[in-house]
């Protein structure tokens, strides 16, 4: 898991995404980016994906928290 922090532009607030994060996902200045918001969070799609991709993908988001939960709170705790 990898722990970001928002930094300040003007007034608004940005996230950086690291490029080795964004060479996995081949994605640029130019991609559009959907922004998913649900229960567990927000998840950053680029927009060129497919609906029907989208939806496999929050489909195994959801399956990953559900049968994950415990190892992810535990993970998201502070040491």
């Amino acid at each position: 898991m990898l722990t970001k922090t928002l930094t300040r532009q003007g007034n608004s607030l940005s996230l950086v995404i690291d490029k080795p994060i964004l060479d996995l996902f081949n994605i640029d200045e130019k991609t559009k980016l959907n922004i998913v918001a649900d229960d567990h969070g927000l998840h950053i799609l680029p927009a060129t994906t497919t609906q029907s991709r989208q939806k496999k993908i929050l489909a195994l988001l959801k399956r990953s928290h559900k049968r994950y939960e415990e190892t992810y709170l535990a993970l998201s705790r502070p040491e």
